[in-house]
């Protein structure tokens, strides 16, 4: 996949493309993504895939922050793996968010990116105030020779498979069913740093993460299975988000993994956690001998579990 930042250096003569974000590139991005490809080869033009490197409401908002499932990295590592031939990768800028759909697709798809055949998701919107929907889209195409594809909706077990349905299933935990929607187990990246230590005088020494992305969304509060990605191994984790109520520690929320049959001094190394299950939620115990019990049961379930699960 070769990756094209800006809308000057587009030299190709076509493309059949398709615009949005991607957060996350799961089974609707990829169904919409496969018919791009299809329709590519059947045209016998390049595929591309149009998107923004920081998300258009952060431009928009000063105040919002997006709860992301992919850091840009991570969604640029997810597209390629899709077999498009290009990303192109443009700045979302306020000037840009003024552009009514017609000027977009005439000034930028067509005389700038050289779009032959755009593919438009079954509710996607774009242009200012998002008033046009694909009947507009595709008259404004027609007009300066592009032809406008719909593409229908995804829906996987009954269900409309969306960033923010993903990004929901996370909040409540469930992270079995957002895998299987993204197509690949949640992950979150980052760096080891100094916690509290409370762990290791109870036998399970943890690692406190600080993720490298800090608008990426954190799973809801509780225990969880996970697989841990570390200089180069990889090793079975049980990983806990939450304030721990037992040790009366206030309002923040850690995400901190004990790695089994891990031992070492790894601060200031970068991890990644992959989601498998979710084993409960946050617990207060009237002692830390309770909580350390708990722990022990919690550690041999995450243990059993992965080793079903080995993949």
């Amino acid at each position: 996949m070769n990756i094209i930042r800006g809308i000057n250096d587009v030299a190709m003569e076509g493309l059949v493309a398709t615009m949005g974000f991607f957060d996350g590139v799961h089974l609707g991005h990829q169904f919409l993504i496969d018919n791009l490809i299809k329709i590519a080869k059947e045209r016998n033009l390049p595929s591309a895939v149009i998107t923004f490197s920081e998300h258009p409401r952060n431009v928009l908002q000063s105040d919002y922050q997006p709860r992301l499932l992919n850091s840009f990295e991570e969604k640029l590592a997810r597209l390629e793996a899709t077999g498009i031939d290009y990303c192109i990768v443009l700045p979302f800028t306020l000037e840009l968010s003024t552009y009514p759909a017609q000027k977009f697709i005439r000034d930028i798809l067509s005389q700038k990116l050289h779009i032959k055949t755009l593919l438009a998701g079954y509710d996607h919107r774009f242009g200012h105030d998002r008033t046009d929907g694909f009947k507009e889209y595709a008259g404004y195409g027609a007009a300066c020779g592009m032809e406008v594809v719909e593409i229908s909706r995804f829906i996987e077990d009954g269900i409309a498979v969306s960033s923010s349905e993903i990004r929901r299933l996370l909040m409540e935990c469930k992270v079995e069913e957002a895998g299987k929607l993204l197509i690949y187990p949640y992950q979150i990246k980052g760096r080891i740093v100094r916690g509290y230590k409370v762990g290791r005088t109870l036998g399970f020494p943890t690692a406190n993460i600080q993720a490298d992305e800090p608008f990426k969304i954190v799973p809801g509060i509780g225990v969880y299975a996970v697989w841990v990605q570390f200089q180069g191994m990889r090793y079975k984790g049980m990983l806990y988000i939450g304030n721990r109520p037992t040790l009366n520690n206030g309002d923040h929320v850690s995400l901190e993994v004990n790695i089994l049959d891990f031992s070492g001094d790894i601060y200031n190394n970068e991890i990644i956690v992959s989601f498998i299950y979710f084993i409960r939620g946050d617990i207060r115990f009237n002692t830390l001998e309770e909580l350390k019990m708990q722990l022990e049961r919690d550690r041999q379930i995450v243990d059993e579990r992965l080793t079903t699960n080995d993949s």
